[in-house]
C-alpha cells in the first residue's frame, strides 16, 4: 500500500473539516516555531563534500514520505535543489530551437522563450504534483508525486529537421547569400501542430498500461530514446567547438567567418582551441562535482559546471552583455505570441514524439513511485500512470497555447529524491515556485541566452549523452538478449543509425515539383519521417516485435506443454544422460 495512505485506496479518505482556529494553529506551528521552521534535520548532510579520508556520517537521513510534515527551511532547500537539477534541461530546448540552429529568432524573442519555459514548467508541474480527480469518472489528472515536467528533448530533432525543411522549401525566408532570417511563423507552425498531435497522448492515457507496454515495450522505447540522445549530441558538439549555426558550415558568407559572427566579442574561427577549452571547463567541473561534491552539488552538477564555464568566459571577454542590459526586468507568458498553424509534414513525426513521451512518462512515474516508497503495482499505481500520461498530454496542449513546445515528465528528479530521501510534495511545490520566480525575472533568462555557445555546448553534450545512456539503460534492464531481440534491435538500429548519421539520404527520393501543395506536403512528411532516425527505429522495432514470434529454444521449458515437440540443434540427439529428451524435460518441470 502507499505509505502515506494507510489502507490501499485510490485517494486519501476525506479528513474532518478544519475550523479557522485549527488553520491558525497549524500556520503558527509551521512558521513561528523552531520545529516547524528548521526541525532536527542534519543540514550538514546536504553540504558535506565527498573528500577522500574525510570521516563520513553513519547515520542515515530521515525519509520524508509523500504527505509527511517537514520543516519549512528544508522544503525550500530541497525545492531549490529540484529546480537546479532540472534547470539545464528546461532552458536547453528553447535556446536550441530559437537560436541559429533553429528559427534564428531575435535575442529578445529567445529571452522570452527561456523565461516562459521556466514559468510554464513550474505551472504545469503543479498539475502533476497536485493530482485532480475527474468528477464522475474513475480517472485522475496528475500523479500526486514529485513528477516535475519540462520541455521534452524528443521534440528537438523533429523541430530542427522541420525548420531545415521549411528554409529549404521557402516557407521560411533567407537572404541573398542563403543565410537564414528569423522565422517566427515556423515556430508557430510547430506549436500549432503540437497542440493538435497532443490529443494522441490523451487517448493513450485511457488505455490500460499493460496494453501500452505490450505495444511499446522496452525493446521499442529503449533504442528510440537512445537515438534521440545520439542525434542531439551532434548539435551539442557543434556548439562546443564554437556554434551550431552558419559559422560551422563548410560554405558560409564572410559574416560567419568566425563564431558566432564577426560582430561578437572575442569571436574566433569554428573549432578554435579556446572554444574547446571553454567547453571542457564545463565538462571537467561536472565530473569533479560528481566525484567530490556534496549531495546538493551532485544533483546540481550540470548547473555548477555551466556557472564555472560562464565565469571563465566572462573573465576572458567572451560575454556579450548588451542583451542583458536591454532585457526588461520582468516577463511572463504571452509577452510575445506566435501565429498558430498546422504544418502537414510535421504531423507524423510529432505523433511519434507524443507516443515516445507517453512511454517515457510510464517509466518515469514507475521510477518515482519506487524511490518514493510507494506501490509499483495494483490499482493505485495504475491510476498514477493513467493520471501522469493524461496530464502530460493535456500539458502538451496547454504548453503550446502558452508558446512552449511539448512537455514531458523529467526523470532526473528521481535521483534527487533518492539522494535526499525526500519524496514530500511540499518540496515539489517549492520547486515549482522557484522555477516561476526564475522565469518572471527576465534578466535571469537574458543571462542564460548570453552564454557563449562553447560553454553551452559543454553542458548540452553531457545532457544529451545522458539521454542516450537512459535509452541504453532501458534496453539492458528490460530486454533479454535473445536471438529474436538482437535481430529486432539490429534491424531497427540499422535504419535509425543510418538516418541519424546521414540525415539527407532521403532528399532525392521524390522528384515531384508540381503545384499541388497537398501532395508536396505529404511527400515532405515522408521525407521528414525517414530522415528522423528515432522515428524509423521506433516504427521498425514495433512492427517486428508484434510480428516475429518467440522461438521455441528461447522459451522457458516450463512454458512448453510436455506433448509439444521441441526442435533441437541435432535431430539425432534424442537422449540426455541416458533419458529421452521428453523425460528429461518432464523431470526438469517437476523440479
Amino acid at each position: 500500500m502507499d505509505e502515506d495512505q494507510g489502507p490501499s485506496q485510490i485517494a486519501p479518505q476525506r479528513a474532518p473539516k478544519r475550523t479557522m482556529g485549527d488553520r491558525v494553529n497549524v500556520f503558527t506551528r509551521t512558521f513561528f516555531t523552531k520545529q516547524g521552521l528548521v526541525g532536527d534535520y542534519d543540514y550538514a548532510f546536504l553540504l558535506r563534500p565527498n573528500i577522500p579520508f574525510m570521516k563520513k556520517s553513519r547515520k542515515a537521513a530521515p525519509f520524508f514520505g509523500l504527505n509527511d510534515k517537514m520543516p519549512v527551511v528544508l522544503a525550500l532547500i530541497l525545492g531549490l535543489q529540484h529546480a537546479l537539477a532540472m534547470l539545464a534541461g528546461v532552458i536547453t530546448p528553447p535556446i536550441l530551437m530559437a537560436g541559429a540552429a533553429g528559427v534564428n529568432l531575435s535575442t529578445d524573442m529567445q529571452q522570452y522563450l527561456v523565461s516562459t519555459a521556466l514559468i510554464v514548467s513550474g505551472i504545469l508541474s503543479m498539475i502533476q504534483i497536485t493530482r485532480f480527480h475527474i468528477y464522475g469518472t474513475p480517472y485522475y489528472l496528475g500523479t500526486g508525486l514529485i513528477s516535475v515536467v519540462g520541455i521534452s528533448f524528443a521534440i528537438i530533432p523533429v523541430a530542427l529537421g522541420g525548420f531545415s525543411q521549411m528554409y529549404a522549401n521557402g516557407f521560411c525566408p533567407t537572404d541573398a547569400d542563403g543565410n537564414k532570417l528569423p522565422c517566427p511563423d515556423a515556430y508557430g507552425a510547430l506549436l500549432g501542430t503540437a497542440a493538435c498531435c497532443a490529443l494522441i497522448e490523451i487517448l493513450i492515457a485511457f488505455i490500460p498500461p499493460r496494453i501500452i507496454l505490450k505495444i511499446f515495450p522496452p525493446l521499442v522505447t529503449g533504442p528510440t530514446v537512445m537515438l534521440i540522445g545520439i542525434h542531439l549530441i551532434d548539435t551539442g558538439f557543434l556548439d562546443w567547438a564554437g556554434g551550431s549555426g552558419s559559422c560551422s558550415d563548410a560554405v558560409h558568407s564572410a559574416y560567419y567567418d568566425v563564431c558566432p559572427n564577426v560582430g561578437a566579442p572575442h569571436a574566433l574561427p569554428w573549432g578554435s582551441p579556446e572554444y574547446l577549452g571553454l567547453g571542457f571547463s564545463v565538462f571537467l567541473t561536472i565530473i569533479l562535482c560528481e566525484r567530490f561534491g556534496a549531495p546538493i552539488m551532485k544533483s546540481a552538477s550540470v548547473i555548477i559546471g555551466l556557472l564555472v564555464g560562464c565565469i571563465i568566459a566572462a573573465a576572458t571577454g567572451y560575454f556579450d552583455r548588451s542583451g542583458i542590459d536591454a532585457a526588461p526586468v520582468a516577463s511572463f507568458v504571452w509577452v510575445h505570441t506566435f501565429k498558430l498553424t498546422v504544418y502537414g509534414p510535421l504531423v507524423l513525426p510529432m505523433l511519434a514524439v507524443f507516443i515516445v513521451v507517453a512511454c517515457e512518462a510510464i517509466g518515469d512515474v514507475t521510477a518515482t513511485c519506487d524511490v518514493s516508497r510507494l506501490e509499483v503495482e495494483g490499482r493505485i499505481y495504475e491510476s498514477r500512470i493513467q493520471g501522469g500520461v493524461l496530464a502530460d498530454g493535456l500539458n502538451g496542449i496547454l504548453a503550446a497555447l502558452m508558446t512552449i513546445t511539448p512537455m514531458s515528465t523529467f526523470a532526473q528528479n528521481n535521483g534527487v529524491i533518492a539522494l535526499t530521501r525526500c519524496a514530500n510534495r511540499t518540496a515539489g511545490y517549492c520547486c515549482c515556485i522557484f522555477l516561476i520566480i526564475m522565469g518572471v525575472f527576465a534578466k535571469f533568462a537574458a543571462a542564460l541566452v548570453a552564454i557563449p555557445s562553447a560553454v553551452l555546448g559543454g553542458m548540452t553534450t553531457f545532457l544529451f549523452s545522458a539521454v542516450a545512456v537512459s535509452g541504453i539503460a532501458i534496453i539492458t534492464r528490460g530486454v533479454p538478449f535473445t536471438r529474436r531481440n538482437r535481430f529486432i534491435l539490429t534491424a531497427g538500429l540499422s535504419l535509425g543509425y543510418g538516418a541519424t548519421l546521414v540525415p539527407t539520404y532521403f532528399d532525392n527520393v521524390f522528384s515531384y515539383s508540381g503545384d499541388n501543395k497537398s501532395l508536396q506536403g505529404f511527400l515532405d512528411a515522408i521525407v521528414l519521417v525517414m530522415e528522423t532516425g528515432f522515428t524509423v527505429t521506433a516504427l521498425v522495432c514495433m512492427i517486428l516485435n508484434l510480428t516475429l514470434e518467440e522461438e521455441i529454444d528461447e522459451t522457458d521449458e516450463r512454458m512448453v506443454a510436455p506433448d509439444v515437440p521441441v526442435a533441437t540443434k541435432d535431430a539425432r540427439d534424442t537422449h540426455v544422460d541416458g533419458q529421452s529428451f521428453d523425460d528429461a524435460a518432464s523431470h526438469a518441470k517437476q523440479v
